[in-house]
């Protein structure tokens, strides 16, 4: 699915602010791994994210999506997050423990 870039901005929003960082190029996402706003798309990088729909069945609505690591949305199973990449320190890292 396409989005806007607007959409792309609103959703990039419903990210995680981290004390100390700037907000509009780092945040972390619901499973606390590191997601760079200028890697949005991008699967190349441990810190590329993607517009995940939190409810698989509900609408393609702005209230229905959050920034999602890429690994993590992929990861994603009848819409239960496995969160399989978390940060550790300045770095996001790859857990099996689900």
């Amino acid at each position: 699915m396409s989005h806007s870039e607007e959409t792309i901005q609103q959703v990039w929003e419903f990210g995680r602010i981290i004390k100390g960082q700037d907000p509009d190029a780092l945040r972390q996402d619901a499973c606390s791994a590191w997601i760079f706003r200028s890697q949005y798309g991008n699967r190349d990088s441990i810190f590329g994210w993607e517009i995940d729909h939190i409810d698989p069945n509900g609408p393609d609505g702005i209230l229905n999506f959050q920034p999602l690591q890429w690994q993590n949305n992929v990861d994603k199973s009848s819409g239960k997050l496995k969160c399989n990449i978390i940060s550790s320190s300045e770095t996001n890292i790859e857990i099996k423990n689900q």
